[in-house]
């Protein structure tokens, strides 16, 4: 590949790849710092978001238009949907889809945009295989899922809202970032994935749970991402 984009939403979720990164230009736009440079041997745009599905498909507009990017790469953290996956796990996108979203009255199916064909913008395969490979190889002491991620601009610690989403959408896990630069990556035609480390059980503890777990999730994330660049 070219060119790879690399998102984050949140600065630490894309330090420590920053801190490896080599031969690094930094330009400003739309609030963001687009740290284009090399990344294990690889040419590569490292750039924090912010939090929210607004931010998030900005940014992926601006690595669409401006850096061409052959994929874009999302790591982060999340809250699990699936009791069978726990916290420190990855999820990586099978599709992703907006639970926040409803014109349920226009006739649309929940979730849906409307005027758009699909429910759900589905992930590069072949990415998502490849992460699912690389993360036994570098994680090998948590799981690793594929499955729909669900996205909405709440944090989401409910159980109600848990089990109203899983009931609905049948997620793996819930954020607030991964269905917008999907449908930014899809309308863009840009081979696209989502990864995910959980935080938390997005339920009643997750307010607790966030922040124990935190920096070991992202550190899950952060060792998938620089082994599939290496074989991107």
């Amino acid at each position: 590949m070219h060119r790879i984009g690399i998102i984050g939403a949140m600065e630490e979720e894309i330090a420590s790849l920053k801190e490896k990164m080599e031969q690094v230009t930094c330009k400003k736009k739309a609030g963001m710092e687009f740290q284009e440079g090399i990344l294990r041997g690889k040419q590569v745009v490292v750039v924090r978001s912010g939090i929210g599905k607004v931010n998030a498909a900005v940014c992926t507009q601006i690595l669409a238009d401006d850096y061409q990017v052959d994929a874009v790469l999302n790591t982060g953290i999340a809250g699990s949907l699936n009791n069978e996956i726990n916290i420190g796990d990855i999820v990586v996108s099978q599709d992703v889809l907006q639970h926040d979203m409803d014109a349920t009255g226009f006739g649309y199916e929940r979730g849906q945009i409307p005027r758009m064909e699909t429910l759900s913008f589905a992930a590069d395969e072949e990415l998502a295989d490849l992460a699912q490979k690389k993360c036994k190889e570098v994680n090998p002491d948590i799981s690793v899922f594929k499955g729909r991620i669900a996205s909405g601009d709440q944090f989401v610690s409910s159980k109600e809202v848990k089990t109203d989403i899983v009931e609905t959408f049948g997620g793996f896990c819930v954020e607030m970032e991964g269905a917008a630069i999907g449908q930014a990556a899809y309308l863009n035609q840009i081979p696209f994935l989502i990864i995910r480390a959980i935080s938390d059980k997005a339920d009643d503890s997750a307010t607790v749970d966030y922040s124990t777990f935190e920096k070991k999730a992202i550190e899950h994330c952060v060792n998938l991402t620089l082994a599939m660049i290496e074989e991107m």
